[in-house]
């Protein structure tokens, strides 16, 4: 009987995940990096749950070397549109020399806008590329799964009239575009590098950052006005804050293990750990590598995936400096060809051009994590239990390793402040103190135990929205308020005018009381 049970539990859990029939699904990814990585799988997990995929993918921009962007096999279709070999060559050259002042800790909003002008510009040949689009419209897709970070993903949805679901590809510091609730006592604004235990002077900041955060925001959708313009006919043109609510989900790459506790709508879901899986076995060079070591194990290293091939002698010293001085084998991904002639790798150290990094993590004798602090690599590290040390570089990173230590699974060190000394000690300290792998895998068992493993939520929930076509019934009305309705100001308003007279009325009248009751007690005296 209790067999029979289990049966009909399992039945009632997985049919959702076989009953759907097939969809044509477009995932948009315009960029590379991990933002690539993620739609890899995702598009995969789509394909294999039964339905059509074809990804948008643009090429040329700074990608992952060692990663096959042909796709895979037997998987999803691709549909690729590049730009001009003369655009490119000037972009990259200008994006590697943004890389090497992300590692000296120079990383500037500038910066970031000016990246934006160049999503931007690419997004206006995408959409004017009339072959393209009139291809995609051709097919007729039932809806599309985009990548967020870009805003010209959702553009290109709209132009192709599509209903869509938005993938953040990090952690919840875009709360506010997809119009998430924002109780700014307990929820960290975007780089405030507060926690969710905020004093008043951290209240007060964080309302300061978030308000900052809406003009910023402002900021970086105009860099996109002339792409609506050009593109879209006139009286008809999209505004992006619009676009952005009209996601029928919004999906974050993120974990409630890392993440703060927050109230989330109906229509928001998380499924940080997409890239997370059992490690399988490493090559036998690396595993005679490891061994060598010994019981002290072995450290990764993994900057991201642009950050592989920057030439910056005097960081790499510093680094490779503090490496030598650990007991442990250290696995380092950095490109060879881009490594400088004058700096000689430690005894210890291994250079590879690309590494299995989630097999590598999940090996018995994994002892740190050394990262940039984006997600997908935070998410490994929690996945398989592995502490970290992070050297944040750019965007969410920041704020994501506030909570690698609030949560108590690493330290971090800054890039401006990455020192010999202040690295070897940091790597030390967390390899040495047992609190740091305790917490680690208290989070690994948290993650773990989860009802419903990530790939089983993002795909149940984006058939939810094909069966009933579109997600309506998640979106709160209040997405449909003006802000100034949503945060209740005409209310408060309202009422303190309403009080403001009933106050100045009453004191008028008293007033006059006061005022008779003396002029009565005159003629009495009188």
């Amino acid at each position: 009987m209790v067999e029979r049970g289990r049966f009909y539990l399992l039945v009632f859990i997985f049919a959702p995940l076989t009953s759907i029939e097939s969809a044509k699904i477009l995932t948009i990814i315009l960029i590379g990096g991990s933002h690539y990585m993620l739609f890899d799988e995702i598009s995969h997990l789509l394909h294999e749950s039964g339905h059509d995929v074809n990804m948008l993918v643009q090429l040329g921009n700074p990608r992952i070397k060692g990663f096959n962007y042909a796709g895979r096999n037997n998987s999803y279709q691709i549909t690729t549109w590049s730009a001009n070999e003369e655009y490119l060559t000037s972009f990259n050259k200008w994006f590697l020399e943004q890389q090497k002042l992300f590692l000296q800790g120079r990383e500037t909003f500038s910066t970031f806008l000016d990246f934006m002008g160049h999503l931007a510009l690419q997004c206006e040949w995408i959409m004017g590329d009339a072959d393209l689009m009139n291809s995609l419209k051709g097919e007729q897709f039932d809806i599309a799964v985009i990548d967020a970070f870009n805003p010209c993903s959702f553009l290109v949805a709209e132009k192709l009239g599509l209903h869509f679901v938005a993938v953040h590809g990090g952690n919840f510091w875009s709360w506010y575009l997809a119009g998430l609730p924002c109780p700014l006592s307990y929820v960290p604004a975007s780089f405030s590098l507060l926690t969710d235990h905020m004093e008043f002077w951290g209240r007060l900041k964080n309302s300061m950052m978030f308000l900052s955060s809406l003009v910023a925001e402002r900021m970086i959708y105009a860099q996109f006005d002339k792409a609506i313009k050009t593109c879209f006919p006139a009286g008809s043109e999209p505004s992006l804050s619009e676009l952005y609510l009209k996601a029928e989900l919004s999906i974050y790459n993120t974990d409630f293990t890392l993440e703060f506790p927050r109230p989330l709508p109906p229509n928001v879901i998380y499924v940080g750990g997409l890239l997370s899986k059992p490690a399988k076995p490493v090559s036998q060079e690396l595993e005679d590598f490891i061994l060598a070591a010994g019981e002290n194990g072995f450290v990764v290293v993994t900057l991201g995936s642009m950050l592989s091939s920057v030439n910056l002698p005097l960081v790499l010293k510093e680094m490779n400096a503090a490496f030598s001085q650990l007991p442990q084998a250290v696995i380092w991904r950095h490109l060879h060809d881009h490594w400088p002639s004058d700096v000689h790798p430690a005894p210890n150290v291994k250079l590879v051009d690309w590494l299995p990094q989630n097999d590598l993590l999940g090996h018995p004798k994994a002892r740190l994590l050394v990262t940039h602090g984006g997600l997908n690599s935070l998410m490994e590290a929690v996945y398989h239990g592995v502490p970290v040390i992070g050297i944040p570089l750019f965007g969410d990173q920041f704020d994501n390793m506030v909570r690698v230590e609030a949560k108590g699974l690493g330290l971090t060190i800054q890039a401006s402040q990455l020192q010999a000394r202040e690295l070897s000690d940091a790597m030390a300290t967390v390899i040495g103190d047992k609190r740091y792998k305790t917490s680690a895998l208290t989070l690994s068992h948290i993650h773990r135990s989860h009802p419903f493993p990530t790939h089983q939520r993002l795909i149940r929930w984006i058939n939810h929205i094909l069966q009933l076509g579109g997600g309506n019934h998640l979106r709160p009305y209040g997405l449909q308020l003006p802000w100034y309705q949503q945060y209740l100001i005409d209310v408060i308003l309202f009422l303190l005018v309403t009080v403001s007279m009933t106050m100045y009325i009453v004191i008028k009248i008293l007033k006059r009381a006061m005022g008779c009751l003396r002029r009565g007690g005159k003629m009495k005296e009188a």
